[in-house]
């Protein structure tokens, strides 16, 4: 599985709350011992997918693709490669819009608003395991004009939970934080200043 063309817009699927996702029996055989998967299924679209750890986590991405329980994409690698650089035993990874997406420019042109308070619902939940979040979407953040208004909510919540953020690599001229995928093994975490960030982005 290397590419996923979204079936159709979310706004026209029937999803499951965050909640009820987590509550969803498996379809696949996996770990669960092991692993995070939220829905615990292939879908048009995930809220989570992680590894079980003690010191986890949390790394933000742009829209998740084809990755699954042990069967990571590239960029999954990385993230995970970095967070173990780091000191981490885990990660959490989550996206500003769950809609899975090989190519961002076949995302939804308008946002589903359910699925994306459920993914911050999910943001939350995982802020009660873990306060230290890597902004990872890249500059392909401005593929949609929704997208700047998920992040901003992302960094509201965060504020919330008193999150720290980091990211890994250098940023662009926009400020927008480096996508992890072409990123060293050995890259280390800077402090990255999620507010000021917003605030720069008008």
């Amino acid at each position: 599985m290397t590419r996923h063309v979204p079936g159709g817009s979310m706004l026209e699927m029937d999803l499951l709350s965050y909640a009820d996702a987590c509550a969803a029996e498996p379809r696949e055989m996996y770990d669960r011992a092991a692993w995070l998967y939220v829905p615990p299924y292939y879908d048009e679209y995930r809220y989570v997918l992680g590894t079980r750890g003690e010191k986890p986590l949390i790394c933000i991405g742009l829209n998740p693709s084809t990755a699954m329980p042990g069967r990571l994409d590239n960029t999954l690698k990385s993230v995970e490669r970095v967070a173990k650089f780091n000191g981490f035993d885990s990660f959490l990874m989550m996206n500003l819009y769950a809609q899975r997406a090989t190519i961002p420019g076949q995302m939804d042109r308008e946002a589903s608003d359910f699925l994306h308070q459920e993914n911050l619902r999910a943001f939350e939940d995982l802020l009660g395991r873990t306060k230290t979040v890597w902004a990872a979407w890249g500059a392909v953040i401005e593929t949609r004009g929704y997208l700047r208004g998920c992040m901003q909510d992302f960094v509201r919540v965060g504020q919330a939970h008193g999150a720290t953020w980091v990211t890994a690599g250098r940023r662009s001229k926009q400020g927008h934080p480096h996508h992890p995928l072409y990123l060293r093994k050995d890259s280390v975490f800077d402090p990255f200043d999620a507010a000021e960030y917003v605030a720069s982005l008008g």
